[in-house]
Protein backbone atom coordinates (compact mmCIF):
# COMPACT_ATOMS: atom_id res chain seq x y z
CA UNK A 1 0.00 0.00 0.00
CA UNK A 2 3.00 2.57 0.87
CA UNK A 3 4.36 1.80 -2.91
CA UNK A 4 1.28 2.32 -4.35
CA UNK A 5 0.58 5.60 -2.25
CA UNK A 6 4.16 6.86 -2.80
CA UNK A 7 3.69 6.20 -6.57
CA UNK A 8 0.85 7.86 -7.19
CA UNK A 9 1.81 10.90 -5.72
CA UNK A 10 4.70 10.73 -8.36
CA UNK A 11 2.64 9.89 -11.12
CA UNK A 12 0.63 13.24 -10.02
CA UNK A 13 3.92 15.41 -9.97
CA UNK A 14 5.14 14.38 -13.24
CA UNK A 15 2.26 14.61 -15.26
CA UNK A 16 1.96 18.12 -14.11
CA UNK A 17 5.96 18.35 -14.65
CA UNK A 18 5.22 17.22 -17.81
CA UNK A 19 2.41 18.73 -19.36
CA UNK A 20 4.07 22.10 -18.00
CA UNK A 21 6.72 21.71 -20.54
CA UNK A 22 4.25 21.54 -23.64
CA UNK A 23 6.07 18.33 -25.05
CA UNK A 24 3.91 17.47 -28.47
CA UNK A 25 5.39 14.06 -28.89
CA UNK A 26 8.17 12.00 -29.69
CA UNK A 27 7.98 11.33 -33.10
CA UNK A 28 4.99 13.80 -34.08
CA UNK A 29 3.12 10.70 -36.22
CA UNK A 30 -0.45 11.44 -35.56
CA UNK A 31 -3.30 9.20 -37.07
CA UNK A 32 -6.34 11.38 -35.66
CA UNK A 33 -9.24 11.98 -38.41
CA UNK A 34 -11.06 13.94 -36.02
CA UNK A 35 -14.08 12.66 -36.82
CA UNK A 36 -15.41 11.99 -32.80
CA UNK A 37 -17.48 8.98 -32.79
CA UNK A 38 -18.99 7.39 -30.09
CA UNK A 39 -17.71 8.69 -26.78
CA UNK A 40 -15.30 5.75 -25.69
CA UNK A 41 -13.44 5.81 -29.19
CA UNK A 42 -13.38 9.41 -28.90
CA UNK A 43 -11.49 9.28 -25.34
CA UNK A 44 -9.32 6.85 -26.61
CA UNK A 45 -5.62 8.46 -27.49
CA UNK A 46 -3.24 5.92 -28.69
CA UNK A 47 0.70 5.86 -28.39
CA UNK A 48 3.40 3.54 -29.34
CA UNK A 49 7.05 3.21 -28.42
CA UNK A 50 9.61 1.42 -29.96
CA UNK A 51 12.22 -0.60 -28.29
CA UNK A 52 15.60 -0.69 -29.17
CA UNK A 53 15.02 -0.29 -32.89
CA UNK A 54 13.01 1.72 -34.64
CA UNK A 55 9.27 2.01 -37.23
CA UNK A 56 11.56 0.32 -40.50
CA UNK A 57 12.73 -2.43 -38.74
CA UNK A 58 10.32 -5.24 -40.67
CA UNK A 59 9.66 -6.90 -37.31
CA UNK A 60 8.30 -6.18 -33.96
CA UNK A 61 8.32 -1.76 -34.36
CA UNK A 62 7.03 -1.77 -37.70
CA UNK A 63 4.55 -4.39 -37.23
CA UNK A 64 3.24 -2.60 -34.80
CA UNK A 65 3.23 0.80 -35.69
CA UNK A 66 1.93 -0.21 -38.81
CA UNK A 67 -1.22 -1.60 -37.11
CA UNK A 68 -1.86 0.97 -34.79
CA UNK A 69 -1.79 3.47 -37.04
CA UNK A 70 -3.87 1.32 -39.42
CA UNK A 71 -6.49 0.72 -36.62
CA UNK A 72 -6.39 4.30 -35.43
CA UNK A 73 -6.92 5.89 -38.79
CA UNK A 74 -10.07 3.11 -39.79
CA UNK A 75 -11.64 3.71 -35.77
CA UNK A 76 -11.30 7.95 -35.92
CA UNK A 77 -8.26 7.75 -32.84
CA UNK A 78 -5.55 10.16 -32.18
CA UNK A 79 -2.31 8.24 -32.98
CA UNK A 80 1.13 8.98 -32.00
CA UNK A 81 4.47 7.39 -31.73
CA UNK A 82 7.29 8.13 -29.83
CA UNK A 83 11.14 6.87 -30.68
CA UNK A 84 13.01 7.16 -27.52
CA UNK A 85 16.32 8.97 -27.00
CA UNK A 86 18.94 6.00 -26.47
CA UNK A 87 18.28 2.45 -26.19
CA UNK A 88 18.06 2.11 -22.03
CA UNK A 89 15.12 1.56 -19.51
CA UNK A 90 15.40 5.25 -18.51
CA UNK A 91 14.78 6.46 -22.28
CA UNK A 92 12.12 4.21 -22.79
CA UNK A 93 10.06 5.33 -19.55
CA UNK A 94 10.69 8.90 -20.63
CA UNK A 95 9.06 8.32 -23.87
CA UNK A 96 5.96 6.61 -22.21
CA UNK A 97 6.11 10.22 -20.35
CA UNK A 98 5.84 12.06 -22.99
CA UNK A 99 3.10 9.95 -24.64
CA UNK A 100 1.62 10.17 -21.44
CA UNK A 101 1.64 14.16 -21.02
CA UNK A 102 0.56 14.39 -24.45
CA UNK A 103 -2.90 12.42 -23.52
CA UNK A 104 -2.19 9.20 -24.03
CA UNK A 105 -4.40 6.54 -22.07
CA UNK A 106 -3.76 3.25 -24.05
CA UNK A 107 0.24 2.98 -24.76
CA UNK A 108 1.27 0.04 -26.73
CA UNK A 109 4.64 -1.67 -26.18
CA UNK A 110 6.38 -3.77 -28.43
CA UNK A 111 9.01 -6.55 -26.69
CA UNK A 112 10.81 -7.80 -23.68
CA UNK A 113 12.86 -4.81 -23.43
CA UNK A 114 9.61 -3.49 -22.24
CA UNK A 115 9.50 -5.07 -18.74
CA UNK A 116 11.04 -2.91 -16.63
CA UNK A 117 8.63 0.22 -17.88
CA UNK A 118 5.84 -1.76 -16.64
CA UNK A 119 7.24 -2.41 -13.31
CA UNK A 120 8.32 1.29 -13.74
CA UNK A 121 5.40 3.00 -14.97
CA UNK A 122 2.13 1.13 -14.33
CA UNK A 123 1.65 2.00 -11.15
CA UNK A 124 2.61 5.76 -11.85
CA UNK A 125 -0.15 6.06 -14.76
CA UNK A 126 -3.15 3.82 -13.03
CA UNK A 127 -5.55 5.30 -15.72
CA UNK A 128 -2.99 4.35 -19.08
CA UNK A 129 -3.66 0.76 -20.38
CA UNK A 130 -0.75 -0.56 -21.11
CA UNK A 131 -0.54 -3.37 -24.00
CA UNK A 132 2.80 -4.88 -23.92
CA UNK A 133 3.35 -7.32 -26.41
CA UNK A 134 5.78 -10.34 -26.33
CA UNK A 135 6.69 -9.55 -22.06
CA UNK A 136 6.26 -12.81 -19.78
CA UNK A 137 6.78 -13.02 -16.38
CA UNK A 138 10.03 -13.67 -16.40
CA UNK A 139 10.72 -10.23 -17.94
CA UNK A 140 8.96 -8.59 -15.43
CA UNK A 141 10.37 -11.17 -11.96
CA UNK A 142 13.71 -9.83 -13.22
CA UNK A 143 13.09 -6.52 -13.61
CA UNK A 144 10.80 -6.47 -10.56
CA UNK A 145 12.47 -8.46 -8.29
CA UNK A 146 16.32 -7.26 -9.50
CA UNK A 147 19.63 -8.15 -7.68
CA UNK A 148 18.81 -11.97 -6.31
CA UNK A 149 16.45 -13.28 -8.57
CA UNK A 150 16.96 -16.91 -9.96
CA UNK A 151 15.60 -16.82 -13.41
CA UNK A 152 12.82 -19.46 -11.94
CA UNK A 153 9.20 -16.78 -12.46
CA UNK A 154 7.62 -19.71 -10.94
CA UNK A 155 9.16 -18.83 -7.61
CA UNK A 156 7.53 -15.38 -7.33
CA UNK A 157 4.44 -14.20 -7.48
CA UNK A 158 4.87 -11.89 -10.91
CA UNK A 159 1.48 -9.47 -9.31
CA UNK A 160 3.51 -8.19 -6.71
CA UNK A 161 5.63 -6.35 -8.91
CA UNK A 162 3.51 -4.42 -11.36
CA UNK A 163 -0.17 -3.15 -11.25
CA UNK A 164 -2.34 -5.91 -12.97
CA UNK A 165 -5.65 -3.19 -13.25
CA UNK A 166 -3.78 -1.70 -16.46
CA UNK A 167 -2.15 -3.90 -18.17
CA UNK A 168 -2.21 -7.22 -20.74
CA UNK A 169 0.70 -8.77 -21.44
CA UNK A 170 1.21 -11.44 -24.10
CA UNK A 171 4.16 -13.76 -25.38
CA UNK A 172 4.14 -15.78 -28.45
CA UNK A 173 4.58 -19.67 -28.95
CA UNK A 174 7.47 -19.06 -30.72
CA UNK A 175 9.00 -22.94 -30.57
CA UNK A 176 5.41 -23.75 -32.93
CA UNK A 177 6.16 -20.99 -36.05
CA UNK A 178 10.05 -21.92 -35.35
CA UNK A 179 9.29 -25.87 -35.73
CA UNK A 180 6.86 -25.12 -38.90
CA UNK A 181 9.70 -22.97 -40.08
CA UNK A 182 12.56 -26.00 -39.94
CA UNK A 183 10.30 -28.89 -40.91
CA UNK A 184 9.35 -26.76 -43.89
CA UNK A 185 12.92 -26.10 -45.03
CA UNK A 186 13.59 -29.76 -44.63
CA UNK A 187 10.85 -30.56 -46.97
CA UNK A 188 11.68 -28.29 -48.86
CA UNK A 189 15.03 -30.23 -50.30
CA UNK A 190 17.50 -28.06 -47.76
CA UNK A 191 19.96 -30.44 -45.93
CA UNK A 192 22.60 -28.39 -44.66
CA UNK A 193 21.15 -25.50 -42.46
CA UNK A 194 21.59 -22.62 -40.39
CA UNK A 195 20.29 -20.99 -37.46
CA UNK A 196 21.43 -17.24 -36.73
CA UNK A 197 20.04 -16.07 -33.65
CA UNK A 198 20.06 -12.03 -32.01
CA UNK A 199 20.69 -12.26 -28.24
CA UNK A 200 20.14 -15.38 -26.60
CA UNK A 201 16.74 -14.42 -24.54
CA UNK A 202 14.15 -16.52 -24.21
CA UNK A 203 12.20 -15.80 -27.40
CA UNK A 204 15.14 -16.27 -29.79
CA UNK A 205 15.64 -19.12 -28.32
CA UNK A 206 12.81 -20.91 -28.45
CA UNK A 207 12.60 -20.02 -32.07
CA UNK A 208 16.33 -21.85 -32.71
CA UNK A 209 14.98 -25.04 -30.36
CA UNK A 210 12.01 -25.14 -32.35
CA UNK A 211 13.61 -24.65 -35.31
CA UNK A 212 15.79 -28.27 -35.09
CA UNK A 213 12.72 -30.04 -34.15
CA UNK A 214 10.77 -29.35 -36.92
CA UNK A 215 14.18 -30.32 -38.85
CA UNK A 216 14.45 -33.34 -37.14
CA UNK A 217 10.89 -34.39 -37.07
CA UNK A 218 10.92 -33.71 -41.13
CA UNK A 219 14.75 -35.67 -41.20
CA UNK A 220 12.86 -38.61 -39.76
CA UNK A 221 10.16 -38.63 -42.01
CA UNK A 222 11.88 -38.90 -44.85
CA UNK A 223 14.22 -41.16 -43.43
CA UNK A 224 17.42 -38.72 -43.86
CA UNK A 225 19.03 -38.18 -40.22
CA UNK A 226 21.67 -38.76 -41.70
CA UNK A 227 22.06 -36.56 -44.44
CA UNK A 228 20.78 -33.11 -42.45
CA UNK A 229 23.84 -30.69 -40.80
CA UNK A 230 22.33 -27.69 -38.54
CA UNK A 231 24.55 -25.15 -38.09
CA UNK A 232 23.35 -22.75 -34.86
CA UNK A 233 25.04 -19.36 -33.04
CA UNK A 234 23.69 -16.27 -31.96
CA UNK A 235 25.36 -12.65 -32.92
CA UNK A 236 25.34 -11.17 -29.17
CA UNK A 237 23.10 -8.48 -30.64
CA UNK A 238 20.08 -7.56 -32.38
CA UNK A 239 21.42 -6.18 -35.59
CA UNK A 240 23.72 -6.61 -38.21
CA UNK A 241 27.58 -6.19 -38.93
CA UNK A 242 30.96 -6.80 -40.85
CA UNK A 243 31.95 -9.39 -38.35
CA UNK A 244 28.75 -11.33 -38.50
CA UNK A 245 28.27 -10.77 -42.50
CA UNK A 246 31.53 -12.52 -42.59
CA UNK A 247 30.83 -15.56 -39.92
CA UNK A 248 28.01 -15.79 -42.90
CA UNK A 249 29.90 -15.47 -45.11
CA UNK A 250 31.88 -18.63 -44.37
CA UNK A 251 28.47 -20.81 -43.51
CA UNK A 252 27.53 -20.25 -47.00
CA UNK A 253 29.98 -20.22 -49.13
CA UNK A 254 33.05 -22.34 -46.76
CA UNK A 255 30.27 -24.70 -45.02
CA UNK A 256 28.40 -25.01 -47.95
CA UNK A 257 24.70 -23.92 -45.49
CA UNK A 258 22.07 -23.34 -47.67
CA UNK A 259 19.68 -21.82 -45.70
CA UNK A 260 20.04 -19.57 -42.54
CA UNK A 261 16.98 -19.04 -40.03
CA UNK A 262 17.79 -15.19 -39.02
CA UNK A 263 16.11 -14.50 -35.78
CA UNK A 264 16.66 -11.46 -33.67
CA UNK A 265 15.28 -7.69 -34.83
CA UNK A 266 17.95 -6.19 -37.65
CA UNK A 267 20.41 -9.34 -37.32
CA UNK A 268 18.89 -10.53 -40.59
CA UNK A 269 20.84 -7.50 -42.40
CA UNK A 270 24.17 -9.83 -42.45
CA UNK A 271 22.21 -13.40 -43.41
CA UNK A 272 20.43 -11.70 -46.60
CA UNK A 273 24.12 -9.93 -47.58
CA UNK A 274 26.09 -13.41 -47.08
CA UNK A 275 23.04 -14.95 -48.70
CA UNK A 276 23.46 -12.81 -51.84
CA UNK A 277 26.79 -12.98 -52.62
CA UNK A 278 26.67 -17.22 -52.71
CA UNK A 279 22.94 -17.45 -53.85
CA UNK A 280 21.91 -18.75 -50.22
CA UNK A 281 18.40 -18.71 -48.74
CA UNK A 282 16.95 -17.03 -45.65
CA UNK A 283 13.63 -17.52 -43.40
CA UNK A 284 12.59 -14.56 -42.35
CA UNK A 285 10.93 -13.79 -38.48
CA UNK A 286 7.97 -12.03 -36.06
CA UNK A 287 6.26 -11.32 -39.79
CA UNK A 288 6.28 -11.87 -43.50
CA UNK A 289 9.65 -10.83 -44.25
CA UNK A 290 9.99 -11.37 -47.77
CA UNK A 291 9.26 -8.16 -48.94
CA UNK A 292 12.69 -6.23 -47.26
CA UNK A 293 15.03 -10.13 -47.97
CA UNK A 294 13.53 -10.39 -51.23
CA UNK A 295 11.43 -12.74 -52.48
CA UNK A 296 13.78 -14.66 -54.46
CA UNK A 297 16.03 -15.82 -51.05
CA UNK A 298 13.25 -15.96 -48.85
CA UNK A 299 12.03 -19.44 -48.08
CA UNK A 300 9.75 -18.96 -45.64
CA UNK A 301 8.75 -16.79 -42.36
CA UNK A 302 8.55 -18.00 -38.90
CA UNK A 303 5.57 -15.55 -37.64
CA UNK A 304 3.96 -13.97 -34.68
CA UNK A 305 0.46 -12.69 -34.83
CA UNK A 306 1.18 -9.10 -33.38
CA UNK A 307 -1.18 -7.47 -36.00
CA UNK A 308 -3.76 -9.65 -34.48
CA UNK A 309 -2.97 -9.39 -30.65
CA UNK A 310 -2.63 -5.51 -31.24
CA UNK A 311 -5.88 -5.67 -33.39
CA UNK A 312 -8.20 -7.48 -30.96
CA UNK A 313 -7.14 -5.50 -27.80
CA UNK A 314 -7.36 -2.01 -29.31
CA UNK A 315 -11.43 -3.40 -30.62
CA UNK A 316 -12.11 -4.83 -27.07
CA UNK A 317 -10.52 -1.35 -24.96
CA UNK A 318 -12.84 0.50 -27.56
CA UNK A 319 -15.72 -1.71 -26.94
CA UNK A 320 -15.21 -1.46 -22.98
CA UNK A 321 -14.01 -5.18 -22.68
CA UNK A 322 -10.87 -4.63 -21.03
CA UNK A 323 -11.55 -6.40 -17.48
CA UNK A 324 -11.67 -9.27 -19.80
CA UNK A 325 -7.89 -8.79 -20.23
CA UNK A 326 -6.26 -6.61 -17.26
CA UNK A 327 -3.72 -8.76 -15.77
CA UNK A 328 -3.70 -11.43 -18.00
CA UNK A 329 0.05 -13.02 -19.30
CA UNK A 330 -1.06 -14.54 -22.43
CA UNK A 331 1.13 -17.42 -24.39
CA UNK A 332 -0.48 -17.77 -27.36
CA UNK A 333 -0.48 -19.93 -30.27
CA UNK A 334 -2.53 -22.23 -32.13
CA UNK A 335 -5.91 -21.65 -31.67
CA UNK A 336 -7.31 -23.07 -34.86
CA UNK A 337 -6.66 -25.91 -37.21
CA UNK A 338 -6.61 -23.29 -40.07
CA UNK A 339 -3.41 -21.69 -39.85
CA UNK A 340 -4.72 -18.08 -40.90
CA UNK A 341 -6.38 -17.93 -37.64
CA UNK A 342 -3.60 -18.81 -34.91
CA UNK A 343 -0.78 -16.09 -33.41
CA UNK A 344 1.70 -18.29 -34.97
CA UNK A 345 1.79 -19.61 -38.28
CA UNK A 346 4.04 -18.97 -41.91
CA UNK A 347 2.89 -16.61 -44.53
CA UNK A 348 0.76 -18.33 -46.88
CA UNK A 349 0.99 -16.04 -49.27
CA UNK A 350 4.93 -15.89 -49.96
CA UNK A 351 6.45 -19.47 -48.81
CA UNK A 352 8.53 -21.03 -51.73
CA UNK A 353 6.09 -24.03 -51.98
CA UNK A 354 6.66 -26.48 -53.86
CA UNK A 355 5.83 -31.15 -54.38
CA UNK A 356 8.22 -31.45 -51.57
CA UNK A 357 6.22 -29.38 -49.27
CA UNK A 358 2.93 -27.55 -50.53
CA UNK A 359 0.18 -25.33 -48.90
CA UNK A 360 -2.27 -28.41 -48.46
CA UNK A 361 1.03 -30.06 -46.73
CA UNK A 362 1.12 -27.07 -44.56
CA UNK A 363 -2.44 -27.06 -43.70
CA UNK A 364 -1.78 -30.82 -42.90
CA UNK A 365 0.98 -30.39 -40.17
CA UNK A 366 -1.06 -27.21 -38.98
CA UNK A 367 -3.92 -29.71 -38.33
CA UNK A 368 -1.87 -32.15 -36.26
CA UNK A 369 0.25 -29.49 -34.55
CA UNK A 370 -3.56 -28.22 -32.90
CA UNK A 371 -4.54 -31.83 -32.27
CA UNK A 372 -2.09 -32.34 -30.22
CA UNK A 373 -0.56 -35.45 -32.84
CA UNK A 374 2.58 -33.31 -33.23
CA UNK A 375 3.77 -31.93 -29.81
CA UNK A 376 6.59 -29.39 -29.88
CA UNK A 377 8.77 -28.80 -26.56
CA UNK A 378 9.05 -25.24 -25.06
CA UNK A 379 11.62 -26.50 -22.68
CA UNK A 380 14.91 -23.86 -23.34
CA UNK A 381 17.44 -25.46 -20.54
CA UNK A 382 19.02 -27.54 -23.14
CA UNK A 383 18.90 -27.68 -26.60
CA UNK A 384 16.67 -30.48 -28.03
CA UNK A 385 18.58 -34.03 -28.48
CA UNK A 386 18.35 -34.59 -32.54
CA UNK A 387 19.21 -37.39 -34.37
CA UNK A 388 20.35 -34.84 -37.24
CA UNK A 389 23.80 -33.42 -36.49
CA UNK A 390 23.56 -29.76 -34.95
CA UNK A 391 26.77 -28.08 -34.22
CA UNK A 392 25.98 -25.36 -31.38
CA UNK A 393 28.80 -22.64 -31.39
CA UNK A 394 27.43 -20.35 -28.41
CA UNK A 395 27.64 -16.52 -29.53
CA UNK A 396 30.38 -14.74 -31.91
CA UNK A 397 30.24 -11.82 -29.40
Amino acid sequence: MKKKIIAALLAGAMVFSLAACGGSGGSGDSGDSGDGGDDKKADMKIAMVTDSGDITDQSFNQTTYETCKAWSEENGVEFNYYKPESDSDEARNASVDQAVADGANVVTLPGYMFAATIVAQSELYPDVKFVALDVGAGDLCEKGVGEGYDYNPDNYDVTEYYNTENVYCCTYQEELSGYMAGYAAVKLGYKHLGFLGGMSVPAVTRFGYGYLQGIDAAAEELKITDQIEVEYVCGGQFYGDADITAYMDTWYSSKGVEVVFACGGGIYTSAVEAAKKTGGKVIGVDSDQSPIIGEDITVTSAMKGLAATVNTMLTDIKDGKWDEHKGKIDNLGLVSENPEENYVQLPLETTQWADGFSQDDYKALVKAMFSGEVKVSNDITAMPKTKVKANDYGSIK
